[in-house]
């Protein structure tokens, strides 16, 4: 795979990943000149710390009027085509891009403001840190699962690419890659892509994920996620797909109405660790795992779902993080939502529709 960096119209950075000849071999260049006449980058995004929770929220005005939901002759994900208006994408093809987000949550990088109203209960601060989105493929109608696995595979490279960039900056705390697909989920872009978070904070799951990791080593001297992972195989009854250096199983306090986690035998922090045989076999895995969540409903061709890789972050707490992805669906039925009402909104308390062994029997019988 190579890497090509290039800027777009409004100072934005943009990377293509080619894994196809000649591009891959450095044979040919994909077109860098982004022909838009646009305003310089900006964001107007702070964070602000709620005294009730503990959590810093990303306030983001300007996404408000960020693209939503385009036709298909406007995606800007889209290759820049003859005869068609310049899209995010100068190139008139591409393999894998990584590019800043136009409206991102974070990134503003802006003066510190103090406090809001002045009053010290409600701290802000600039909303620094990174957004970027990656588009899989230049098709706008295909699907993650039918990518190949060397298109898989470049995926995975390029989020490891940029997860190794982001975490060596001095304000980033974390590196969340993730999809969203479906409008259900809340997509506002229907091609195939992905994003990449960098926080400049860290992040409420992972700050009760990692308590619970410190915890349990305190008592045992491991891994949380290392015998999580462990108890999940012995057991084998949520098990759904396993190699020689992944596992997959429907985790036992399974939320979603189709979850599934998806692991690593070997101890890594990030996507970066893996090596070349663990990143072959993930691509295998990760897109088996996408077809059978879109066969889960009969009658639906496209389940929405998120999938979600969770890393260590940077920092003390490195130690207790391990990675592994989470896949997850809010369709409960082929024509029903699962919807976060009172419950597991206002007072956080999951109520499942289903149980994590029903989800794992349906995700077995769809296996090859």
């Amino acid at each position: 795979m190579r890497r090509t960096a290039a800027r777009l119209a409004d100072g934005r950075e943009l990377f293509y990943f080619d894994d196809t000849e000649p591009y891959a071999g450095g044979g040919a260049v994909r077109e860098r000149h982004d022909t838009r006449r646009l305003p310089p980058a900006g964001a107007a995004s702070e964070l602000r710390f709620d005294p009730l929770t503990g959590e810093w929220v990303v306030s983001a005005s300007h996404r408000m009027d960020r693209t939503f939901l385009p036709d298909p002759a406007d995606c800007p994900l889209c290759p820049t085509r003859p005869g068609r208006a310049a899209t995010e994408i100068p190139a008139d093809d591409y393999d894998v891009v990584v590019f800043e987000n136009r409206f991102p949550a974070l990134g503003s990088g802006g003066a510190d403001a103090g406090p809001v109203d002045g009053d010290p209960l409600w701290p802000r601060r600039p909303a620094t840190g990174r957004c970027e989105v990656v588009a899989f493929t230049a098709d706008h109608e295909a699907r993650f699962a039918d990518l190949s696995l060397e298109r898989v595979r470049a995926v995975f490279d390029a989020l490891a690419d940029r997860t190794a960039e982001h975490s060596a900056a001095p304000d980033v705390r974390q590196v969340f890659c993730f999809e969203n697909r479906g409008a259900e989920i809340g997509v506002t872009l229907q091609h195939p892509h992905g994003q990449i978070y960098a926080y400049p904070f860290l992040p409420p799951r992972s700050q009760v994920l990692l308590q619970r990791a410190r915890a349990h080593h305190a008592a045992t001297g491991r891994l949380l996620q290392r015998d999580v992972l462990d108890a999940e195989r012995r057991a084998g009854t949520r098990v759904v797909w396993s190699g020689r250096r992944w596992t997959a199983y429907v985790p036992a306090a399974a939320r979603w109405p189709v979850e599934v986690h998806l692991a690593p035998h070997r101890d890594v922090p990030d996507l970066v660790a893996l090596d070349d045989a663990e990143r072959d076999e993930l691509a295998v895995a990760y897109r088996e795992l996408l077809r059978r969540v879109d066969l889960f409903f009969d009658g639906v061709q496209r389940v929405p779902y998120i999938a979600a890789w969770h890393q260590a972050p940077v920092g003390d707490e490195r130690p207790y993080g391990r990675l592994f992805c989470q896949i997850f669906s809010l369709r409960r039925a082929a024509d029903k939502l699962k919807y976060l009402a009172g419950s597991e909104s206002a007072m956080g308390v999951w109520i499942s529709d289903t149980s994590a062994e029903r989800i794992a029997v349906r995700l077995r019988e769809l296996a090859g």
